[in-house]
């Protein structure tokens, strides 16, 4: 790790541990420190993959955990701080070790686990693929690949693919597909807060992040998990300067007791902060609903974001229509007339650019060529950031 950090270079961790030996004491839990150390000062440097081969148990965990991907292998990776004997004698639960800690729950429920592969030829497989999307280090120029898909590669299926109906969903993947290179996008995550799609494409060449609400998942609303899930990525990409691309359906925050009681607010803060301080190369494009602050957390031009664009099928506004006149036109006899009235002037994209607040609204089919320009334009893009030690996001 050491000499990975100066010669910057990727670090991958191929992980299979029971964690620390007993006998040995305290010296065993020094070698840990000594490791976690590094991970902490590599973070941000130089790219950290961890493959969990096996047993990961105790304090061999953290380390993987403060990587930037873990990838595991279903039915024989386990993570686990206290394995199912201790959870019995402690809690009296009767659990597994799959259902404690095996890649499927790590993927699904916890988030720990970013990719949960079938075997260990696949889940190989794909640390390379995954790997070859990155850079090196934060200081190395992003490798631009051979592109045979050209930019003005216009996608007449787009322009049909958002529902007159605004509250019927459809498949954002099919979007993301039809925009980047050759089709080709390796989601990340792809188990755990669906809501939220996050993942790697080529756009010319080029490496981007791409995150995306998704319509069929909660109606693309955004929650604790969904949050920290697209905040964590947005700083890896900003970290090695990878242009970022958000993709937005979007009705707001899910409501519920139980996410403001768990820390939707103190958790959606995150993706808000995370957004904001990215410098890299940022686009945004609405393809049907932005209300409220998930409008503002999912790349608004306030938050430095360089590009937005809506389709014409936008409604960008506090709220949707009918929330909006009940509340506006609340004990008004011609309410249906008003909320008539509210969707022709603010469900639309027309006011927020008349306002300045998107570049322009585009012909769906034209994405594709909009962003690959955008990239080029934004290529050496610079920031004037105040100095500081670091920030202080809302963990």
């Amino acid at each position: 790790m050491d000499k990975a950090l100066k010669a910057k270079l990727p670090v991958i961790g191929l992980l299979d541990s029971g964690g620390a030996r007993i006998q040995e004491g305290v010296a065993s839990l020094a070698a840990y420190g000594d490791i976690f150390l590094r991970n902490v000062v590599a973070s941000g440097v130089v790219p950290q993959l961890s493959l969990i081969m096996g047993p990961c148990a105790g304090g061999a965990v953290y380390s993987p955990a403060m990587t930037d991907f873990v990838l595991a292998v279903k039915n024989t990776s386990h993570m686990f701080l206290t394995g199912p004997d201790v959870v019995k004698t402690v809690t009296g639960e009767d659990v597994t070790l799959e259902e404690l800690g095996g890649a499927a729950t790590h993927a699904k429920k916890s988030g720990v686990v970013h990719l949960a592969l079938e075997n260990e030829i696949e889940a190989l497989t794909e640390m390379r693929r995954l790997f070859d999307f990155l850079p090196l280090s934060n200081s190395h120029e992003q490798t631009k690949r051979t592109c045979t898909d050209p930019r003005d590669r216009a996608e007449e299926a787009l322009n049909y693919i958002v529902p007159d109906d605004s509250s019927k969903p459809y498949d954002m993947m099919s979007v993301i597909s039809k925009v980047v290179d050759h089709g080709d996008f390796m989601e990340i995550m792809p188990e755990f807060a669906k809501n939220m799609i996050i993942g790697f494409a080529r756009m010319e060449g080029r490496t981007v992040g791409l995150m995306a609400n998704q319509p069929k998942e909660l109606a693309g609303c955004l929650d604790i998990n969904s949050s920290v899930k697209a905040a964590r990525f947005v700083r890896f990409c900003d970290a090695f300067n990878i242009p970022l691309i958000s993709m937005v359906d979007v009705p707001g925050f899910l409501p519920g007791v139980t996410q403001e009681h768990s820390g939707v607010i103190r958790h959606g803060a995150k993706l808000l902060y995370a957004w904001s301080e990215a410098t890299v190369p940022k686009i945004s494009i609405v393809t049907r609903k932005s209300y409220g602050g998930a409008y503002l957390v999912t790349g608004a031009k306030m938050l430095r974001t360089d590009m937005n664009y809506t389709w014409p099928t936008a409604e960008v506004a506090v709220m949707g229509a009918d929330g909006a006149a009940n509340i506006i036109f609340r004990g008004q006899d011609n309410i249906e007339e008003l909320k008539a009235d509210y969707v022709d002037r603010f469900a639309n994209p027309l006011v927020a650019a008349q306002r300045g607040y998107i570049e322009d609204v585009i012909e769906p089919s034209t994405t594709r060529r909009r962003i690959c320009e955008d990239l080029d334009f934004l290529e050496n893009k610079e920031e004037n950031e105040p100095w500081k030690k670091h920030g202080n996001i809302p963990l």
